[in-house]
């Protein structure tokens, strides 16, 4: 079976084709297109009321937005059931990168505040409900996070998803999804439940980096291909003469996931020391004020028994 995007006629990959060779994926530029929406109506809200919302937040929707438009939208799209290394690419932006940015630009906070109070009550609901709590428990997203690549590569869930465009675009979603209910709680600013220590969080994070060496070197290992049949079938169609061995194009996705894993997770690492950081100085500042509070009022108890 041959894959699904004409694969006859795709030219040779470089990287330049990442930002040329774009095609549309109508489910995934529909949700897309939804969250900008959604996030620029709240923005509007809040500017019409003279609200004040950081620009920083604004600035990492937009790098979440884009991450997931190029990993879905663009070349990477185009060539990711023809190249294994190239998906490897995509994973990690959707389960990564995507995740950390939209965490960090608070959407659930812009609608809290921006949503009539109907809504808004809903969505209280449902973050302090039961099943909201236990899609925020940290243990549990993090098995699910470090769990959820090893199903999806041993099991027939990625050969399903190289002959089903329905399936393929499912994939996407699950790893945002994924990736967003092991983030949101540790590095988010959003106020869900599931919050730890910073010291645990930093635990939690630091973690990841062996389990995504550990599945970047058992696929470098592997001798027998992910998707079994698929990538030596390419070679009998017209992209033969440049397509990689895909025993070596194998490795090459291994490799990416160890060290992509491994520098993302560094940055994730510094984010979460960051906020640490700036936690314990407003703790910080929290405390002075409380401590001038009492200070004052029992000064002017004193000069009042005087």
């Amino acid at each position: 079976m041959l894959p699904r995007h004409s694969a006859n006629y795709l030219p040779e990959f470089t990287l330049g084709r990442i930002f040329t060779d774009w095609e549309l994926a109508p489910i995934l530029a529909l949700l897309t297109l939804a969250g900008v929406c959604l996030y620029a109506v709240g923005l509007n809200k809040l500017y019409s009321r003279g609200d004040h919302w950081p620009v920083g937040r604004t600035v990492a929707f937009g790098i979440g937005i884009a991450a997931f438009v190029l990993a879905t939208q663009s070349g990477l799209s185009a060539y990711d059931t023809t190249l294994l290394s190239v998906h490897m690419a995509q994973h990690m932006i959707l389960s990564m990168v995507v995740p950390l940015a939209i965490a960090l630009s608070a959407p659930v906070t812009l609608a809290l505040r921006t949503l009539p109070a109907r809504p808004r009550r809903w969505l209280l609901v449902v973050l302090h409900s039961r099943l909201g709590k236990v899609l925020t428990f940290p243990p549990l997203t993090f098995v699910l996070y470090v769990v959820s690549p090893w199903a999806l590569y041993f099991s027939g869930w990625y050969s399903a998803s190289l002959q089903s465009a329905f399936v393929h675009e499912a994939m996407h979603v699950h790893l945002v999804v994924v990736g967003s209910l092991f983030f949101w709680p540790l590095l988010g600013l959003d106020p869900v439940p599931g919050r730890v220590a910073y010291p645990f969080r930093m635990l939690l994070v630091l973690l990841t980096l062996p389990f995504h060496a550990f599945l970047g070197v058992t696929i470098m290992s592997q001798t027998e291909l992910l998707g079994g049949n698929w990538y030596p079938s390419l070679h009998r169609t017209d992209m033969a003469a440049w397509l990689p061995d895909p025993l070596d194009d194998q490795h090459l996705a291994g490799g990416l996931l160890w060290s992509s894993g491994d520098l993302v997770g560094l940055v994730l690492f510094g984010v979460l020391f960051v906020q640490w950081v700036r936690s314990s100085i407003k703790e910080g500042e929290r405390e002075d004020r409380r401590l001038d509070r009492l200070e004052a009022r029992d000064a002017g108890k004193m000069m009042g028994s005087g």
